[in-house]
């Protein structure tokens, strides 16, 4: 039997991004029951209606459609902008929503987990994502709500180096694995 396929959305383009360590250690977890791939948003441009057809429609924004419709379930991890999500994410949900009728979110069970070197834990971002994946019908798991704080004293160079950041990323994963079942066959 194939493993379900999980798509991780990786809200900062930064190169050396909290939210990458994050999304990395959360990998190696979910490799443990599924597949897993890293959604790339970094080489889509915004999008613009005029475009959106047969004639126009730029290559990025046709195969970045086609690789979340082959997705089982998608895991979003970002940084707070501003109270709110990333332009950069907020422009790859609008893209892979178009046209409506094609919504290739529809009906994927998803999660967020937001992360910022502040105190608050990207509660604006996480709450702006879980909005507007209300609209495009993405299934997101309520609970545990996951807002990392103070990121920079949890990574390392490469990965998440505090014990129970770790502890609370693999019961993370846990429910996630838990509430894409609930969903997929």
């Amino acid at each position: 039997m194939d493993k379900k396929l999980i798509g991780i959305v990786v809200g900062s383009l930064r190169r050396a991004s909290f939210c990458k360590k994050i999304a990395l250690y959360l990998s190696g977890v979910l490799k443990e029951t599924f597949d897993v791939t890293f959604v790339d948003i970094g080489s889509l441009s915004m999008y613009n209606q005029d475009l959106d057809n047969d004639e126009n429609l730029p290559v990025e924004w046709k195969h970045f459609r086609q690789n979340v419709r082959s997705l089982d379930a998608v895991l979003f991890v970002t940084p707070e902008y501003n109270r709110s999500m990333p332009p950069v994410l907020k422009n790859a949900l609008d893209i892979a929503s178009r046209p409506m009728a094609e919504n290739a979110w529809n009906e994927k069970p998803g999660a967020v987990i937001s992360v910022t070197p502040g105190n608050l834990g990207g509660f604006g971002a996480s709450h702006h994502l879980r909005q507007t994946a209300s609209c495009l019908n993405i299934y997101m798991m309520q609970q545990p709500e996951a807002y990392i704080g103070g990121a920079a004293g949890l990574v390392d160079k490469n990965s998440v180096s505090n014990k129970d950041t770790q502890d609370f990323l693999r019961k993370f994963a846990g429910s996630f694995t838990d509430w894409i079942n609930k969903f997929t066959v």
